[in-house]
């Protein structure tokens, strides 16, 4: 997926376009320093958890996470509290066009997206969530987090009542504690997919299904304009704004609308020389789970909370 550009001329970005977008981050062997961070992992998790339901209806769950500011909603039975499944961001830009779950609306609903937003989670969501024990320790979070590639743990009892919850922004928060010697530039990723301001939002939905990313920076004639999340395009059904361009109630109406109205005025960048312990810091404070790259006016990659979580367990 590339901006139109009608100028034959090599740009900077060219390679971004041009790139797979994925690296391949085989396991991480860590050093001895993680060993350290043997403490139960219920120090750092979140321990009132809001959750949902199986029966909980596709557009609540997006509401509720919408107005928490949450990536994912763990889904529980009401008497038990026993973990029953997870409905994270991705499921849901799935639901909306990006993938398999996009069935729900096209082939059971024949593409009206009023009706299936209605439906029950229990239709798309993930029903074995990767968990772990309440007496797990810091440095097994790490590991799942970094070998598995998992943003969000619930954390379960022996019933397999859920307990809490630990997320890669809670690592990092233990992790960047340290500060280390290591740049943007050591840890970023360089090859990086791009959109244009124009790319109809399915587009968008379909390209981080198919590649497993929650981001895409937005760029125009070599100049990036801003960063497109999973998140903000849950937010735009969260917050009613998708319903605003429905007439026929058909889904094509939602997805057919440009990425560009889903930008917000504020973008923050970085830039290669900084320290990744800085870095760390910044995003924690604004609470964004990634920063564009930027040399000389030009994107040249992105930095992610897991590119930092990974760096800082690296040592």
């Amino acid at each position: 997926m590339q901006p139109n550009s009608n100028n034959a001329e090599k740009k900077p970005a060219d390679r971004l376009l041009k790139s797979p977008g994925k690296r391949d981050r085989g396991p991480v062997n860590f050093k001895t320093k993680i060993a350290g961070y043997e403490g139960e992992i219920m120090a750092i998790a979140t321990k009132n958890v809001v959750t949902a339901q199986r029966t909980t209806t596709i557009i609540q769950a997006v509401e509720i996470m919408t107005r928490e500011g949450f990536r994912r909603l763990p889904l529980v039975d009401p008497g038990t509290h026993r973990l029953r499944g997870i409905v994270t961001v991705s499921d849901i830009i799935d639901f909306m066009g990006g993938g398999d779950k996009f069935n729900l609306v096209q082939v059971k609903h024949g593409g009206n997206f009023l009706a299936a937003v209605n439906e029950e989670l229990r239709e798309i969501m993930t029903s074995q969530p990767v968990a772990m024990p309440v007496t797990g320790s810091i440095a097994d979070a790490v590991d799942i987090i970094i070998n598995r590639n998992v943003g969000g743990l619930p954390i379960t009892d022996a019933e397999g009542t859920l307990k809490g919850i630990v997320t890669e922004r809670d690592v990092m928060k233990v992790l960047a504690t340290e500060h280390s010697g290591r740049k943007v530039e050591d840890v970023m990723r360089s090859s990086v997919r791009v959109t244009g301001p124009d790319t109809p939002i399915g587009s968008v939905c379909r390209e981080m299904v198919t590649c497993r990313f929650r981001r895409l920076p937005v760029v125009v004639d070599d100049v990036l304009c801003g960063i497109v999340t999973a998140t903000d395009i849950m937010s735009y059904l969260g917050k009613g704004r998708a319903f605003e361009q429905l007439t026929t109630g058909d889904s094509a109406e939602v997805m057919g609308a440009p990425v560009r109205s889903l930008l917000s005025g504020e973008l923050y960048t970085t830039t290669p020389d900084r320290n990744i312990h800085d870095i760390a810091v910044d995003m924690i404070k604004k609470r964004v789970g990634a920063f564009p790259v930027i040399e000389d006016s030009h994107l040249v990659g992105l930095v992610t909370e897991y590119d930092l979580v990974k760096a800082f367990a690296e040592g």
